[in-house]
């Protein structure tokens, strides 16, 4: 079940610059919060304290100078200072005056000198000023000591408070990094509401429900009903989770938080749990609310799992959002919605009722789901008159929506790459292999002995598959290269399938060595091509005995952990839950489900050889066959024989009763089956095809009338209770 959205367009009106408008005044806030600026400062005062007027009001001449007004008796005082400075206050009434140095008038001069002139000086000083004279021993200045002694301190202080802000996102996060980081959605917000939803109808009804319990809470209070605390979205990726919580928001009416899961974990420990309660704050302050928590398997992981234990950051986040969870009154009107595409691995205390009460699953859609999420993406883009979406439907089956709306994407940019103004089905085909398989290398060079092994490779893939009773059509051979692959079969169903029988998969391991068989017996020397056909047919009977409960030697019985993570904390310890011989036995139905189905395909390919050489002829000529190519080719195939039931047990014998027949199929079958000589209807053997197709037809027309004639899939037809439906009525 996916979904699509609508294609919207935001208009945005533009604001005039002006006295008034944003722009017309500097930001002084932003400017402050700056740490450019601050560093600026400190320099700036620390050149002002350096560049500070300390001569106290003396006037710099020359020791010559210093010298003369000494011998000239117009000094009053001297002052001799440690650093070499020699301070002179001249008598009342004395200047001294130097317009070369810009010196006018000055009462005070001041000169330095060097250890050598140091005795003459002192000799002057001690002859003219006899009375009048001292020594000065200078130390450092309150001010300079101050900030050689603070100013470690303050370097320091910068420089975590630069750090913090890069890692809030701002000066303007700093030391709020314990503050909920959820956006709320607002009305300039795109807003995606349940119209723009397809394929996921039972989601949405779900959702719906949400929605009218914040707009109408009374309804559901007064029979009783609580509405559930948390709802969790799970699937695959790109079936429409995150957008399934957007339409939710456009849809509420109400406060909508939104935040990722990666988001509540910070470099500090303690943080996430302090953003989660914060979260829950905000919400239950502005309640009735929603909060979105994205991709929660971030911080929802089983606890035990890693070498931290309890005091991990993310087990905190994770134990204060199920505090928070368990602490929803019934009237507080806050509903937790959260998404993930690994619902396996998440604490199974987050899934109990009482916190995640409804789980939905989102799961990939369905034929009549995939035909509505190619008319949504399809709406503003131009369509040719030939284009049949619901035939791009059929083709593209186990599509999620993001891959469908992916087709749609490619096709329009080769479209506008070809200089066209109209989408066609032959740029839809291209874009469905684009998206299954690669780009095509149209100019990579292959060898002629190559292509042709390439070819009879396609080919026996091909003709395996028609050849076995239990597949589904072969759409497409090509040769082409695309992606990784050399050329590539393509065998998909017509309708969808949730589940395969045991014959379907022998047949699927048959077909998937056909390509192998085909380069042993024409070439006698395989290649590394069929490397990857060989690691699907392993792993695919590996799953029948470990798994599925297919071979009658081990049993239905499930060996083996699932493939999924390892925990450290819960797992490491545990022994394998399966003995050696077991492991020996496994291995051994493993290889006999490989040999048979390599010697189906090897009968088949020998009984049609002849077929498949006309095959490769037509391969190496167009390089891509269709459906309909393929299907005139193998019209005359020679089919592999039913095979004989299967029994998981020789105590189990075979039961001859066939399945019940539902009204509608009795009906249809009338004549179809056999009679004895007292009149009772005799059953058919189960393995009989005509009888199986006859089932076939009469069930499709009995559930599905419209499908005998070509009409719209959505097309729903009334059928009066207690009458039969003819295939062909309508």
């Amino acid at each position: 079940m996916l979904l699509g959205c609508r294609h919207c367009t935001i208009w945005a009106n533009d604001q005039e610059e002006g006295p008034t408008g944003p722009g017309h005044y500097m930001d002084f806030k932003r400017v402050f919060r700056a740490p450019l600026f601050w560093v600026l400062a400190v320099i700036a005062i620390t050149v002002m304290m350096f560049s500070f007027d300390s001569d106290g009001g003396y006037a710099r001449v020359t020791t010559s100078q210093a010298e003369q007004l000494i011998s000239d008796g117009k000094v009053d005082k001297a002052v001799f200072t440690s650093d070499n400075v020699l301070n002179l206050d001249l008598k009342k009434g004395e200047t001294f005056t130097d317009k070369e140095a810009g010196v006018s008038g000055a009462a005070k001069v001041r000169t330095e000198f060097i250890d050598a002139r140091a005795e003459s000086l002192v000799t002057l000083v001690n002859e003219k000023v006899p009375d009048n004279y001292s020594d000065e021993i200078k130390g450092e200045s309150v001010l300079w000591t101050f900030m050689i002694s603070i100013f470690p301190v303050l370097l320091l202080v910068g420089l975590f408070w630069f750090m913090m802000s890069q890692a809030q996102g701002g000066g303007n996060r700093v030391m709020q990094f314990g503050k909920s980081r959820a956006k709320l959605a607002s009305k300039d917000t795109p807003s995606v509401t349940f119209a723009d939803v397809a394929g996921a109808d039972e989601a949405v009804e779900e959702l719906h429900e949400i929605k009218e319990f914040l707009s109408d809470p009374a309804k559901f209070l007064a029979v009783g009903a609580k509405i559930p605390k948390g709802v969790l979205l799970y699937g695959p990726p790109g079936t429409g989770k995150t957008l399934l919580a957007r339409a939710v928001a456009g849809e509420a009416g109400v406060p909508f938080y939104s935040i990722s899961g990666s988001d509540f974990v910070e470099m500090f420990v303690g943080v996430g749990a302090s953003r989660v309660r914060d979260l829950f704050e905000q919400a239950k302050a502005n309640a009735p609310a929603i909060v979105f928590v994205d991709e929660i398997d971030a911080v929802g992981r089983h606890r035990g799992a890693g070498l931290g234990g309890g005091h991990d950051e993310r087990e905190q986040t994770l134990n204060q959002l199920l505090v928070e969870m368990d602490g929803f009154d019934v009237k507080t009107n806050v509903i937790l919605i959260a998404a993930t595409n690994r619902p396996d691995i998440l604490d199974p205390a987050l899934l109990r009722p009482g916190r995640f009460d409804r789980q939905i699953a989102v799961e990939a859609p369905d034929m009549i789901g995939r035909h509505r999420i190619l008319e949504v993406h399809a709406q503003g883009k131009p369509m040719a008159a030939g284009v049949d979406l619901l035939a791009v439907a059929r083709r593209t089956p186990g599509f999620t929506g993001a891959d469908l709306a992916n087709v749609l994407n490619e096709a329009a940019l080769l479209t506008a790459r070809s200089d066209k103004k109209l989408i066609d089905n032959a740029t839809l085909d291209e874009a469905i292999d684009r998206v299954i398989a690669g780009p095509q290398k149209r100019t990579r060079i292959m060898s002629a002995h190559e292509r042709k092994m390439t070819a009879y490779h396609e080919g026996g893939h091909a003709i395996v598959a028609a050849a076995m009773n239990h597949t589904d059509p072969v759409t497409k051979v090509t040769i082409l290269p695309r992606g990784r692959a050399l050329g590539y079969t393509m065998v998909m169903p017509v309708d969808d399938k949730y589940s395969t029988t045991r014959n379907e998969i022998l047949d699927q391991l048959a077909y998937a060595l056909g390509g192998r068989v085909a380069e042993e017996m024409i070439f006698h020397d395989p290649t590394t091509g069929a490397s990857n056909d060989i690691e699907k047919a392993t792993a695919m009977a590996r799953k029948m005995v470990t798994e599925f409960g297919m071979s009658e030697r081990v049993g239905a019985v499930k060996l083996g952990q699932s493939q999924g993570e390892v925990f450290l904390g819960r797992d490491m310890g545990h022994q394998r839950d399966y003995s050696e011989e077991v492991a020996r036995i496994v291995d051994e139905e493993v290889r006999r489900f490989i040999e048979a189905a390599h010697d189906e395909a090897w009968h088949v390919i020998n009984d049609n050889r002849a077929i498949l050489d006309n095959l490769v002829l037509e391969l190496l000529d167009k390089e891509t066959l269709n459906q309909a190519e393929v299907a005139e080719i193998f019209k005359d195939i020679q089919k592999r024989p039913l095979r004989e039931q299967w029994l998981s047990s020789e105590h189990r014998t075979v039961s001859t009763q066939p399945p019940v027949l539902t009204p509608a199929e009795a009906a249809a079958l009338n004549g179809s089956r056999h009679v004895g000589q007292d009149g009772d209807v005799l059953p058919t053997s189960p393995g009989d095809p005509a009888m199986a197709a006859a089932i076939n037809r009469a069930a499709e027309a009995g559930a599905h009338p419209e499908a005998a004639v070509d009409r719209d899939a959505t097309k729903v037809i009334e059928v009066p209770e207690g009458q039969r439906v003819e295939p062909d009525q309508h």
